[in-house]
């Protein structure tokens, strides 16, 4: 059994809500009994909740600085956006203040795996969503997020 500290839980989640939650539910046997605590604290979150966590992800295309985990997680998640051509990465700086005036909140992606291009064509097809639309997208993406990070804090990489 696995106690993890609210301080861990804040790396791969940054709202309150869900920290305590999933703390709360806690010790842990394995990480599908964390990641099962995990998506009902995820799905029961109130809105405001949502852009708590959302307010601790950096811009996609846009290299988080420091030196804790939560920055260094976001910097490989985003590895694929690190050898964009000076014209992609204009496009997602211009996009990303698009996505932001459209909808008050940075665009979160599920950036693992993908390549500026993607990131970029998600980015600016996301666009043409209405709120409610785009709310579920965004819940669904920070989902897949922390199941992520979850598991490289299990693992403790």
């Amino acid at each position: 059994m696995r106690e993890l500290s609210r301080e861990d839980l804040r790396s791969c989640c940054a709202s309150a809500r869900w920290v305590e939650e999933v703390a709360a539910r806690g010790p842990y046997r394995d990480l599908d009994g964390l990641r099962r605590a995990s998506g009902p604290a995820l799905a029961a979150l109130a809105w405001d909740d949502v852009l708590e966590a959302l307010a601790a992800h950096p811009r996609i295309g846009e290299r988080p600085g420091g030196a804790g985990r939560e920055a260094a997680w976001s910097r490989s998640e985003q590895s694929g956006a690190a050898d964009a051509g000076r014209g992609v990465l204009d496009a997602l700086r211009e996009g990303n203040a698009a996505y932001e005036s459209r909808f008050g909140h940075v665009y979160l992606v599920c950036a693992t795996g993908r390549d500026a291009d993607d990131l970029l064509a998600l980015l600016r097809g996301r666009l043409g969503n209405d709120e409610e639309t785009e709310r579920a997208v965004v819940r669904d993406e920070l989902s897949k997020i922390v199941a992520l990070r979850l598991a490289k804090l299990w693992e403790g990489r």
